[in-house]
């Protein structure tokens, strides 16, 4: 199952799934945000499947019409978006240590010695999966932003004025809810489109802070359930319309160095991200970067990540945005 926020043509919110033939959406005549529908679930003691399927439904709605009159939503959001925590991790898949060497090589060539990015590779390889009730090695880190910087798909990614470059990080994205008790619920997984700065980041690896504090993108759809063990699709860079890249998505645990378990392990284990009624959203990293294979991209680019097993592909365009105009003064 897999669940899409929208708008109606009045405006109001509404949460639906698709149809079997992937051109309508069925919306719920009940809850009208996943928000509301998976607290309601784990106040009854429910599943998110079985929560939608015993719900009431209204009558179906074309997809295509919905994303052409711009009224698609990411699939999940908070009501005070500072509390929707933005967050991430990299080199979890076989190819993203090639892809962040590479990198490293552009800004300090060829012949520099072995990054801090392989070696933290390399111990998610040796020790990113461990046995039921062990605990692995720790994976890297990073802070995102919080709901404000998510786009709804088939929306403009803004690239800021202060930017070198701008990129996407077509990814895997674990969604949770925090429970009553403290406790995390992992609602589902959706596309995710990171999009950073990797231009600084090369630079100096103690840039990496600087070049995630980006807007990005999730969705349009939440797979309810287990993530596929082995998930493929396409990323592309369009520019006018025409495929300027397009390089293989591999994602999945069994082309990871790291287990899903794992990660959430290592996020979780910190207090602040416990919080009852705050929203998660936990980027599992890139598999695949078009700035590793030459890509430069400009103002005016779409990125799209088109991977079978989540439904609709995540599209966004790419705009630069003016410098912010703003004062710092003394209280």
């Amino acid at each position: 199952m897999r669940l899409v926020q929208f708008k109606s043509r009045s405006g109001e919110r509404k949460v639906g799934f698709p149809d079997e033939s992937g051109g309508f959406i069925v919306p719920l005549a009940g809850p009208n945000t996943v928000y509301d529908l998976a607290s309601s679930a784990i106040e009854r003691g429910v599943g998110l499947a079985d929560a939608v399927a015993s719900a009431a439904h209204d009558a179906p709605v074309s997809y295509d019409e919905i994303i052409a009159e711009g009224r698609l939503l990411a699939p999940l959001d908070h009501p005070e978006p500072a509390r929707f925590w933005i967050t991430g991790t990299g080199l979890t898949h076989i190819g993203s240590a090639d892809a962040r060497d590479k990198m490293h090589e552009i800004a300090h060539g060829a012949d520099a010695d072995m990054t801090d990015s392989m070696k933290i590779f390399r111990m998610g390889l040796e020790g990113g999966k461990p046995r039921e009730g062990e605990i692995g090695v720790q994976p890297e880190w990073f802070f995102k932003g919080l709901g404000t910087c998510v786009v709804p798909p088939e929306s403009d990614i803004p690239m800021p004025a202060f930017a070198l470059a701008g990129g996407e990080e077509a990814e895997i994205v674990g969604l949770y809810l925090i429970g009553p008790d403290g406790n995390p619920w992992r609602l589902g997984f959706a596309l995710g489109n990171e999009f950073s700065d990797q231009v600084t980041e090369a630079l100096n690896y103690l840039y990496l802070a600087h070049s995630k504090l980006r807007d990005c993108s999730i969705g349009p759809e939440l797979l309810v359930g287990d993530l596929p063990d082995d998930t493929r699709g396409k990323i592309r860079v369009l520019r006018d319309g025409r495929t300027l890249w397009e390089g293989e998505f591999l994602s999945g645990e069994s082309n990871m160095s790291h287990s899903v378990r794992n990660l959430e392990h290592y996020h979780f284990r910190y207090d602040m991200f416990r919080r009852p009624g705050d929203l998660h959203a936990y980027f599992f990293g890139a598999p695949l970067l078009s700035c590793a294979n030459g890509v430069e991209t400009q103002s005016g680019d779409c990125f799209e990540i088109d991977v079978p097993d989540f439904g609709r592909p995540l599209r966004n365009r790419m705009v630069a945005r003016p410098a912010p105009s703003f004062v710092v003064r003394s209280l």
